[in-house]
């Protein structure tokens, strides 16, 4: 029987790519368990849905009976969890369910993961963990300090998990990536948002002053640096995944107006979102010494998602129709509107 790795959230972006990623090796069954909430989209997979090696389950990782039969029913014994509440701005509005998922979620999968005997748990995690980084970048040892909702809530998951590592000895290891982008990913992000608003003539909301700095790293990369640490990570350490790639915000607004030959009137600067964090940057030297680099330029990365997105629009001018629109209008209407 092949090793069975049971994927949490792998219908959402990464999740979804790292489905596919694994599919391609000839020795590993892999059991996606997502509870399909407005940004999984079992889309993301269609190419791989009739895979012999492939099997979904439709469930919510904070419902131990879903997981505990999951994880028996099919052996498993490797967890990678990606299933999580990802968005700062939907965090501000709404903290609650990211309490629930990030933190309740992860703590249902690790006692799964215990009563198995799973030999490996890989917790996905975020660079916004180590908060607001105004100079220099984030090591692995450095302190948390989570500035968000979202943030604070994957740091307890973090914490959570690493202490099932110190008490228990489970076999965990985490990840934390920096802003990562590419083609499927949900629009309410800055990269995807602000390419379809571009397509469709409608303003860019950009958040303050735009100067924002954050360290760019696209999914492909984002998944081998997972698989990475899945494979050679040592149990009870955090590993960084980092583009190396750090942009102004206002600057990557600038290139995507330009990669699409729009104009900058269409750029809007907007009242910013509360707690903005100015700046993230990752130190990766403990991933690059497992072999690690990431292979893709921002440049020619950006470039081909932007291409995507501008082929691709059955994909996501639904999404724009439906949930997101509300969502759209809370965060940013009264902002566009100069309330």
């Amino acid at each position: 029987m092949p090793s069975t790795v049971l994927v949490t959230g792998g219908a959402g972006f990464i999740g979804s790519y790292f489905v596919r990623r694994l599919l391609k090796k000839q020795d590993l069954r892999v059991v996606n368990l997502d509870a399909l909430r407005y940004s999984g989209n079992l889309e993301n997979l269609r190419d791989v849905e009739h895979h012999p090696r492939y099997v979904f389950i439709h469930g919510d990782i904070c419902d131990a009976a879903v997981v505990d039969r999951a994880v028996r029913d099919y052996h498993v014994d490797t967890i990678v969890n990606f299933a999580a509440e990802t968005h700062v701005d939907r965090s501000i509005l709404e903290p609650g369910g990211f309490v629930k998922t990030d933190v309740l979620g992860t703590y249902v999968l690790l006692e799964a993961a215990r009563a198995a005997g799973i030999r490996r748990f890989l917790q996905v995690s975020t660079d916004e963990v180590y908060g607001d980084v105004p100079a220099g970048s984030s090591m692995e040892s450095d302190p948390l300090a989570p500035r968000s909702p979202y943030s604070a809530s994957k740091a307890g998951g973090d914490f959570l998990a690493l202490s099932y590592y110190a008490t228990y000895g489970l076999p965990v290891v985490l990840t934390r990536g920096s802003n990562t982008f590419g083609p499927f990913q949900y629009p309410e992000k800055f990269i995807p948002l602000f390419v379809t608003n571009a397509i469709e003539d409608q303003s860019l909301p950009l958040y303050g002053d735009g100067l924002q700095r954050r360290d760019w790293l696209h999914v492909e990369d984002h998944c081998e640096g997972i698989e990475t640490v899945l494979q050679q990570g040592t149990p009870g350490e955090a590993y960084n995944i980092g583009g190396g790639q750090e942009r102004e915000n206002k600057e990557m607004a600038d290139k995507i107006l330009t990669l699409l030959g729009k104009p900058q009137s269409l750029l809007r600067h907007v009242t910013d979102r509360a707690g903005h964090d100015r700046r993230y940057a990752l130190n990766c030297d403990k991933l690059r010494l497992l072999g690690w680099r990431p292979r893709r330029t921002l440049e020619d990365a950006l470039a081909s998602t932007v291409t995507w997105y501008r082929e691709n629009r059955w994909w996501w001018e639904k999404i724009k129709s439906g949930e997101f629109r509300a969502y759209y209008e809370r965060v940013y209407g009264a902002r566009l509107s100069g309330e």
